[in-house]
């Protein structure tokens, strides 16, 4: 196993936990929105799995975006662009498990020393660099955060939590 794979390895519990939960709801509860300005559960799990395309895939070069249906990421993702394709069930786990598997990839092909090397993109816009180790860092805590809010949209209807640590 990689060290980043090692030190990262609470990431795919967590992808599997998400995936797991989002699996029992139906597409009913995945269009209830935590508030009237929050996007429904499903473009907040569909949100979180397109972004690791578009920060590993469209910004780091990294390949696999083909093999997910994110293959815009950067112009159309759930949420930021798209709240008309409603994702269900299905979709969002396989969604999950195609995008995990990019993640899964950086992990076994970065070293801790590449986490230094920065990436640009100025075609993105006049700051756009970072290194990889702050994008890595970025990626994980987005899908973290994005986890929270759904695990709190669950609990608050009753519908259990996401539980990252069992």
């Amino acid at each position: 196993m990689s060290q980043l794979r090692s030190m990262y390895a609470p990431w795919i519990r967590l992808n599997d936990a998400l995936a797991l939960a989002v699996s029992g709801l139906s597409p009913e509860q995945l269009a209830t929105q935590p508030s009237p300005s929050q996007w429904p559960l499903w473009a907040t799990v569909g949100h979180l799995a397109c972004q690791r395309v578009f920060w590993l895939c469209d910004f780091a070069g990294e390949p696999g975006a083909e093999s997910t249906r994110f293959t815009n990421a950067a112009y159309n993702c759930p949420g930021d662009d798209d709240l008309e394709t409603v994702l269900g069930p299905d979709e969002l786990v396989e969604a999950l498990y195609s995008t995990i598997a990019i993640v899964e990839h950086c992990l076994d092909t970065w070293s801790i020393g590449s986490l230094e090397e920065t990436i640009s993109r100025p075609t993105f816009g006049p700051d756009w660099a970072m290194t990889r180790g702050v994008l890595l860092t970025r990626t994980h805590q987005h899908d973290a955060w994005h986890t929270a809010q759904v695990s709190q949209t669950l609990s608050a209807n009753g519908w259990g939590r996401i539980d990252v640590w069992g």
